[in-house]
Parts: C-alpha cells; structure tokens; sequence
C-alpha cells in the first residue's frame, strides 16, 4: 500500500499566535492515532524543537520532537554536509545556535566561514555592521529563510528576509537561502517522512513559500485559507494548489483531499 506523509506549516495553519484554530488539534492527532508520518514544517529559526513541541502540547497537540522540522535544523545539516566542523557568526537566537551546535559548528566573531542569518529579536546596529565587515572580509552569508516579516500576538515585526536585505545592500553579496521554498528543506523534510514525491502533501497558508515550495518539488498541496493567502489573491500566481481549503479542519473528511489521496482513505477511515 502506498505511503502518505504529511508536512505542515504551523502559524496561521494550525494556530495564530497561541490560538489553535478551531480543529487543527483534532486533524493533528488524527494523523498520529493512525500512524500517518507529518512534520511540523516552520521557517522560524527562534525556538528548538523541544521549547515547539512543549507550545503545541499546551495547545493541544498530542505529538513528539521527532514531528518537528525547523529552517534552523535544515540550514545547520546543509553547512555541516558543506562544510564540517566549520564556524559561524550568528544573527538568531536559540534554535539556531542550538541546531549548529548539534551539527559540529562552533559560533565565533572572527573569521568566520559563514554569517548565518536567522530571526532576532536583540538585533542591534553594532552587530549589522559588524556582520557586513565579516562579509566583505569573505565570510559567505547564508540565511535561515527570506521572509520578509513574521506575524506576532502584537502585530508585524521585520522577519530574516529584511535583516538578510539588508546585509545584501550592504554587500553587494547575495545570500544563500535554506527555509522554504528552497528545495534543500523541502527535500530533506520529505527525507525525515520516508516517503516518495508522489506520496507527500504539503499543507500551508503562504502561496510564496509553502505552496511554492510544494509545487516545486511535485508533492501535493493544501492551501488553507486561516492564514497569510486569501482566496482573492490566487488569480496573481502563475501555480496553484491542489486543493483550498478554509481550514485545516476542512481536511478532517474532505472528499477533494481522498479524490486527491485515495490511499489515504484505508488510513482514515476509523478514526
């Protein structure tokens, strides 16, 4: 029987800021009661796997670690593939450091091999500048992901994408991006499910990042309508999903995503 695995974006899918939206939780832990693999797929570098994991087990979500896939772990495997035992001048905070660590990289202010941009809340002019020097010097500038700006319970704050427009203004230099749509996390996410192309489904709220990133690599795609795409919006994009939604929720018995899956069908079925 075919294999069907999941990826799933958080914010704006499964919850807006700490507010789970309204049958998320109930599709979630339907995928793990039926031992359908998924992976919580995020472009925020800030946080580890274990301080998500303990987010969404407040909200609800009956998962583990291992169901966790962050821009932060995928950038940190690609420069230890690229580069082992290398260094890196960071702009993050914890998930970042913490998934270079894990990968053999040590984070130092000289000499660097690489500037590794992620999100920041501390960010500071002292250390733009500095990063720009160790640019210019020859470190290589990779970024966590380019999106512009990042959703938050008080409003809008400036996401990776500015800080890393920035550095490139600055430089001249073009920054290297892991987070989606950049095939190197879509492809290793798809890694972690065990699955083929054909058998993963990539649920989202963005058309320039999760849905992009889906349609590039042939999975099947989910646009839900509870986020940062809205229906009026479609008609500007040169793709499209496979199927809309309004919520998540819309999945739980949705004849379009068993029409989509039909080996889906068996797995759901009883719960």
């Amino acid at each position: 029987m075919s294999r069907i695995g999941f990826l799933i974006d958080m914010d704006g899918v499964v919850y807006r800021s700490s507010e789970v939206i309204p049958g998320a939780e109930h599709f979630v832990n339907m995928l793990v009661a039926a031992q359908i693999p998924f992976r919580f797929l995020t472009n925020n570098s800030q946080r580890t796997r274990r301080d998500i994991k303990a987010k969404l087990h407040r909200l609800g979500f009956n998962i583990e670690e291992e169901h966790i896939y962050t821009c932060a772990m995928a950038t940190a495997r690609f420069l230890a593939q690229q580069k082992p035992g290398g260094t890196a001048f960071v702009i993050g905070e914890g998930g970042l450091l913490n998934a270079l660590h894990r990968n053999g990289y040590a984070i130092v202010d000289h000499q660097p091999d690489y500037v590794v941009v992620g999100e920041g809340r501390t960010l500071n002019f002292e250390i733009i500048e500095h990063a720009v020097n160790l640019i210019l010097k020859g470190a290589k500038l990779v970024a966590t992901n380019l999106d512009p700006n990042c959703p938050t319970s008080h409003g809008t704050r400036p996401g990776c994408g500015a800080i890393v427009a920035m550095l490139e203004n600055a430089t001249g230099v073009k920054a290297f991006s892991v987070g989606k749509p950049s095939p190197i996390m879509m492809r290793a996410a798809r890694t972690e499910l065990g699955t083929r192309t054909a058998e993963t489904v990539m649920i989202g709220d963005t058309m320039e990042t999760d849905i992009l990133g889906g349609v590039q690599m042939g999975y099947k795609t989910v646009l839900v309508l509870s986020g940062g795409t809205q229906a009026s919006q479609l008609a500007k994009y040169a793709y499209r999903p496979d199927i809309v939604v309004n919520s998540i929720a819309d999945l739980r018995n949705s004849e379009l995503l068993l029409e989509h899956i039909p080996a889906l069908t068996a797995r759901v079925s009883n719960f």
